[in-house]
């Protein structure tokens, strides 16, 4: 347990500030792709396309061999945030295409100024459109984050690798490492769940 108890507060940390990394960066792409300049929404766009096409653990290994001078830590955290902030970038632009047209035009008719407009009418309502897909989003990153072993980074899978070969017990290495992923995901997921149903009521 102690072995992977330390894999698993990596695996936690790689998950907690790729996620913060996503959900901002995606929330820049959206905003960038809606009301930015078509000069900077057409390059955004192109380049968060092909992050979101291409797998993740060929950009983990491609940055992890462009900067070697980075821990494996650092760049899986950041290559984890890059990339599922083209996930969260759409499931940021359907919520703000689904605030209605009216709030748009009230917004201009009040003359409100662009960036009020978003704070203030457009952001609280493309969140609440919003919560329950990043939720599912935070749930597929932290199960992906076994493919930081790719890059050295001794997450949880890795520690029950690691010592199911010390020890010649995987079976039970790996039956502890799905049991620690199930007991994080679970409380997610109906929260997760409970939260939607809130929301559309």
């Amino acid at each position: 347990m102690p072995v992977l108890w330390d894999g698993f507060k990596i695996t936690l940390l790689a998950t907690a500030i790729g996620f913060l990394v996503a959900a901002a960066l995606g929330l820049l792409i959206a905003v960038i792709r809606r009301s930015g300049p078509r000069w900077l929404s057409w390059p955004v766009h192109a380049v968060s396309e092909f992050v979101r096409l291409t797998p993740l653990v060929v950009q983990l290994l491609f940055v992890y061999a462009l900067f070697p001078q980075f821990s494996g830590l650092s760049i899986g955290i950041t290559v984890l945030g890059i990339h599922y902030s083209s996930y969260m970038a759409e499931v940021y632009r359907a919520g703000i295409e689904a605030v209605p047209k009216g709030q748009w035009e009230a917004g201009h008719a009040l003359s409100l100024p662009q960036s009020r407009m978003w704070r203030a009418v457009i952001l609280p309502q493309v969140m609440r459109n919003s919560l329950p897909a990043l939720g599912n989003n935070l749930v597929a990153m932290f199960k992906d984050t076994p493919y930081l072993f790719t890059i050295s980074v001794v997450e949880l899978v890795t520690s029950a690798q690691t010592y199911g070969a010390s020890e010649f017990a995987y079976l039970e290495a790996f039956t502890l490492a799905g049991a620690f992923f199930l007991v994080a995901s679970y409380p997610t997921s109906v929260l997760i769940r409970r939260l939607e149903k809130r929301l559309v009521h």
